[in-house]
């Protein structure tokens, strides 16, 4: 390609319907409606929007339904200028899509899937592997398994960087996900990951065993309770930043999007990880998923107004 890409995101993007209630409904008691709105999501989905709204550029592949709410997708990508080229059409009717209940009082959520969900994905073939390796970063969320890891051994092998988000679990990390570790750069994982991944419980010593494992860097998100960085140089906590919380939905996909930015931009980890918080913050004061993406000058202002919530670094024990 002409011009290098700064990231392609390999994953899901989805149409997100957001429902806000003081209360779930009941067949007899239907109410409790407060809010709704049509806010798409997908975890690396979102990180690509984010990333392409802080100005990085941007490509996505996934599959895309041949109706409406297909071409809604498409669309809502490319409103922030993610390139959509290499979306995989499949016929038939959208099935990326999920209905969120968000919880009024706590921004807490219940996500209730489409039938068929997920249910055609990539495969190799479908894949454009000069695409995929135009790009300095690929950025996967662990969906279209198979494709997945074909895209990040390509990576691997042509000198890019591998960066998984890996959703928070109670359960074992099985073989697919842990194939995909050993290909990876830089792990973002959600609550329970790396614990369950390496068998240690501590947070420290769960990072440092997922370095053995094949990534150089490895991020626990722990959502209120900040972040933890593991690194063969550094660890750290970085806080999380106090605000008013209406939705965290695709708070997660957020974070990881800003830390692309950071990665792209050469940036230090510390401030990855601040960044990336505080972007993370200001999303979860709007309802719905890309709706409440900061500006620069906005992130720039809260880390700033509350410097009190300072990165700890631990020191190093066995």
């Amino acid at each position: 390609m002409e011009t290098r890409l700064d990231v392609v995101g390999l994953g899901l993007a989805i149409v997100d319907v957001v429902l806000r209630v003081d209360r779930m409904p009941k067949w007899e008691d239907p109410r409790g409606l407060l809010d709704f709105t049509v806010a798409d999501g997908g975890p690396a989905g979102t990180a690509c929007f984010v990333a392409s709204t802080f100005g990085l550029r941007t490509g996505f592949v996934d599959t895309v339904g041949d109706d409406d709410l297909g071409e809604h997708r498409r669309r809502s990508l490319g409103r922030a200028g993610v390139d959509t080229s290499r979306l995989v059409p499949r016929e038939g009717p959208e099935d990326h899509v999920v209905v969120v209940y968000v919880d009024a009082a706590t921004g807490e959520r219940v996500f209730s899937f489409r039938r068929g969900f997920l249910s055609r994905p990539l495969t190799v073939d479908d894949l454009d592997r000069p695409y995929i390796e135009s790009a300095r970063i690929l950025h996967l969320d662990g969906s279209h398994g198979a494709a997945a890891l074909a895209a990040a051994r390509w990576m691997k092998e042509s000198g890019g960087t591998v960066v998984l988000d890996a959703a928070a679990t109670s359960h074992k990390v099985l073989e697919p996900a842990r194939a995909l570790v050993a290909e990876t750069d830089v792990l973002i994982c959600g609550s329970g990951f790396a614990p369950n991944l390496t068998g240690e419980k501590d947070v420290w010593r769960a990072g440092r065993a997922a370095l053995d494992l094949g990534p150089r860097v490895v991020v626990q998100t722990e959502g209120p309770r900040g972040s933890y960085t593991v690194s063969r140089d550094a660890e750290f906590h970085t806080p999380a930043f106090e605000v008013d919380v209406v939705d965290t939905t695709g708070a997660g996909d957020t974070f990881h999007g800003a830390y692309l930015v950071g990665l792209a931009r050469g940036w230090s980890l510390e401030r990855c990880a601040a960044f990336s918080s505080a972007v993370a913050a200001l999303h979860c004061t709007v309802l719905g998923n890309r709706k409440g993406i900061p500006s620069m000058d906005q992130a720039e202002a809260l880390m700033a107004a509350q410097p009190a919530r300072k990165q700890t670094a631990m020191a190093s024990t066995s």
